[in-house]
């Protein structure tokens, strides 16, 4: 099926920046659409930005102006610039791969905004 990898997550500071990358591997023809998701201690999971296969994006509100996502399609990686983080940043990070009849998560990076 399909195999995705999470990196870059770690420790920084209130209006730091970090890049996360998604490595995915297996059937990505099957995948239509690329998301980062992320869930805070005793929050939902939700929707951070997402990225269909013809380029178009979208982002939570929360967000916006601050988180860009891309994708470099010859390495099968897609990214997340995080820019002006804040403490409500902090939060495991997921990629999910979304197919017609199969959702696809990776295992999560851990985002910490503290000073």
């Amino acid at each position: 099926q399909v195999q995705l990898v999470e990196s870059g997550g770690g420790l920084v500071q209130p209006g730091g920046s970090l890049r996360l990358s998604c490595a995915a591997s297996g059937n990505i023809f099957s995948i239509n659409k690329m998301g980062w998701y992320r869930q805070a201690p005793g929050k939902e999971r939700e929707l951070v930005a997402a990225i269909t296969r013809g380029g178009s994006t979208n982002y939570a509100d929360s967000v916006k102006g601050r988180f860009t996502i891309s994708r470099d399609s010859a390495k099968n990686t897609v990214y997340l610039q995080m820019n002006s983080l804040k403490p409500e940043d902090t939060a495991v990070y997921y990629c999910r791969g979304m197919a017609y009849g199969m959702d696809y998560w990776g295992k999560g990076t851990l985002v910490t905004v503290s000073s």
